[in-house]
């Protein structure tokens, strides 16, 4: 796919090499012309500083440089027009016969407009959401799933071999509290006057949980000793949990490709086998009746301990042979984990555990969220399930749509925190940027039906015939979206997408004020031939913006 990034950062690497051939500038040798495109577009379709990266090498002045590199662009690529700015600033216009010829490729490229071919192809695991199987998802899972589910769009999009993966939590304390919890609701569903365990989980899907367990079961559980009845229910209600949390994520469109059993690190003996290699590397020692990580060998600042003096592992441990399954047994060349905020302290104790193990950290890519505030009205608080405040996921995206979440879940940084305005996701207005990008499509796709209801037949447009300011702006701007992709998965931040999504529907809504699509004049034909043209490679790009973010694409609203 031709990018034009790509070929100005070519064509200006020509122009470098012109003018050394020429004896104009001194032997250099650059292979990045480094170009970017400026915020204010009235400088140009991109702007090269590379006058000033070479300047002090070459000894000459950035102006001058810029000068020379200018009259050396070749005239016959796609730079139209150049003009030198201080201190040293190449800005660099896109030739507009060569921009107009790029409906043409949109068009053809469909669906598949702005895939990207990086190279390497790898294959690459991304773990999100795993949320302990003790109660149903809650708006503050649902930042790092729409993130997780759009980064392994992305990362398909340039090629590379992704699987999606929950890790089930389904051992440890908060199973056994799960348990206890289940099955303190189970009695007083019975009939039974008791208290709930002390720090016990408060959800009411736990209720509906032990509701569906009395309907199926009756008083089973009833007959058993307190032990048993607890590991018995566990096993009856942690699959009821999981399916509701799997029904909590199809509502925002997320589907894993694999479910991982943390139980199944030990009935497969995997854990053991992580350990004894650990200990095997001399990382091990035993100290107070537990074992022990000596983190503090890897450049940590204290031990972490493994084994209890109960002889249960910690979860650090748990995880560290998680990882090691996914490198070594399942042989991912890339490992991208999504973490809330409140695990960020784990991290460096993970990879140098992965280091002690012979595996190169560097391939664990981990990505913390910030946490979500719930804004309604004037009020904003965090949720916390152990308050038992939290806002169902489901009820969300009952109420706004699954659309709003994905958008305003990835309309910041991960590393921001977020203030989800529920007032915000509702309104029916431009204040909304969810209806603003998808009210872009519904008036193209609005303008596409009028054209066929008159029949006006339009493949046949010359294109060349445009020329509007407006017109060009939004070509420029749907050739970015290769650019936005690529930054998206280098740095592996999906927010790029909205905010791309959003200013391609201003040029869009920008372009249809000032520029009249289907006229009925006779004369006007060969304008509205071009200008559907161009409406409708727009609707493309806006298209796979929408999808790449899992969002609808509506005809109308």
């Amino acid at each position: 796919m031709i990018r034009a990034s790509e070929i100005v950062n070519r064509d200006l690497l020509q122009a470098l090499d012109s003018a050394i051939k020429n004896g104009e500038l001194p032997p250099n040798r650059v292979s990045d012309a480094a170009i970017e495109r400026p915020q204010n577009t009235h400088h140009g379709d991109f702007a090269s500083s590379l006058p000033l990266k070479l300047a002090k090498e070459m000894k000459i002045s950035p102006m001058a440089i810029g000068e020379i590199l200018s009259r050396h662009i070749p005239e016959q690529g796609i730079i139209g027009e150049s003009q030198v700015a201080s201190p040293g600033f190449v800005n660099l216009k896109l030739d507009s016969k060569w921009l107009l010829s790029q409906i043409h490729q949109i068009r053809d490229l469909k669906n598949s407009f702005g895939n990207l071919d990086v190279g390497v192809k790898k294959k690459i695991q991304i773990e999100y959401v795993s949320a302990n199987p003790t109660g149903r998802l809650h708006i503050a899972h649902a930042r790092g799933a729409v993130i997780g589910s759009a980064l392994a769009k992305l990362l398909k999009a340039v090629g590379h071999t992704v699987e999606e993966e929950y890790y089930l939590n389904d051992a440890g304390n908060q199973i056994d509290k799960f348990n206890k919890s289940l099955l303190a609701r189970y009695k007083q569903i019975a009939g039974l006057d008791i208290d709930l365990p002390e720090d016990s989980y408060p959800g009411e899907d736990i209720i509906d949980v032990a509701k569906s367990v009395w309907d199926e079961e009756g008083d089973r559980y009833l007959r058993l000793d307190e032990d048993e009845a607890e590991e018995s229910i566990g096993t009856k209600g942690i699959p009821k949990m999981i399916d509701g949390i799997k029904e909590d994520l199809e509502s925002l469109r997320i589907k894993f490709d694999e479910w991982f059993s943390e139980t199944s690190l030990y009935t497969q003996g995997e854990f053991e086998t992580c350990m004894q290699l650990l200990n095997d590397k001399g990382f091990t020692t035993g100290r107070d009746g537990a074992t022990w990580l000596e983190s503090t060998k890897l450049g940590e600042d204290k031990d972490n301990v493994l084994i209890r003096t109960s002889g249960t592992p910690t979860y650090f441990a748990s995880d560290i042979a998680y990882h090691y399954n996914k490198f070594d047994q399942r042989n991912f060349t890339e490992v991208i984990d999504v973490w809330g905020a409140d695990h960020q302290g784990q991290i460096g104790r993970l990879r140098s555990a992965l280091d002690a193990l012979g595996i190169d950290s560097k391939k664990l890519k981990i990505i913390v969220v910030q946490m979500v505030r719930f804004k309604k009205g004037e009020t904003s608080e965090k949720l916390s399930k152990r308050k038992g405040n939290v806002i169902p996921l489901i009820d969300l995206v009952n109420e706004i749509g699954a659309d709003a979440c994905r958008f305003l879940f990835l309309s910041r940084s991960n590393e921001s925190q977020l203030e989800f305005d529920l007032d915000l996701a509702k309104k029916q207005s431009s204040e909304n940027p969810v209806y603003y990008v998808q009210y872009g499509h519904a008036r193209i796709c609005s303008i596409l039906r009028l054209a066929k209801e008159r029949d006006i037949e339009f493949s046949d447009g010359d294109v060349s015939i445009l020329g509007d300011p407006t017109e060009l702006s939004l070509i420029n701007k749907m050739l970015e979206l290769p650019d936005v992709i690529e930054t998206s998965v280098e740095n592996l931040e999906a927010h790029h997408l909205p905010y791309y999504s959003m200013e391609l529907a201003t040029a869009f809504h920008t372009f249809y004020q000032n520029c009249r699509v289907v006229s009925s004049k006779k004369s006007d034909l060969p304008t509205t031939k071009a200008r559907l043209l161009l409406v409708d490679a727009t609707r493309l790009v806006l298209g796979r913006c929408l999808d790449l973010m899992s969002m609808t694409a509506p005809d109308e609203m």
